[in-house]
């Protein structure tokens, strides 16, 4: 579970650079560079947040509870909300939209998770 999450941060950090520089250099249609600024920070915080995470599972692979729980939303999160914002910048279907509220509840989950984590551990 910790490599597929570092997977995930490190493909969500690589697609939030490349979402950034297509913003700034060749996204002509301000709607679209707006799409791919916002997946940019969201997916980065978020990729960063998820190595974060790993760091505190000290070596340890976490089986259940608040940590799985901010892994997985975290994960989802980055996929779900920056994937489907970076897919309508690019052209894709406007339903995709329904997508992104669904990744950003995923990171919010990640958030009270992680919150819950710090004040049960010991």
């Amino acid at each position: 579970m910790i490599r597929l999450w570092l997977a995930i941060a490190g493909l969500g950090g690589l697609a939030s650079v490349a979402a950034g520089a297509l913003a700034v250099h060749l996204a002509e249609e301000p709607k679209a560079a707006e799409l791919l600024r916002t997946g940019a920070l969201y997916g980065m915080v978020h990729a960063t947040a998820l190595i974060a995470l790993i760091g505190l599972a000290q070596g340890r692979e976490p089986r259940r509870g608040a940590a799985v729980i901010a892994g997985w939303s975290f994960a989802f999160g980055i996929v779900l909300f920056s994937g489907s914002l970076f897919a309508l910048a690019a052209g894709a279907a406007r339903w995709l939209g329904w997508v992104t509220p669904v990744g950003g509840l995923a990171l919010i989950v990640g958030w009270a998770a992680l919150a819950t984590l710090a004040l049960r551990r010991r």
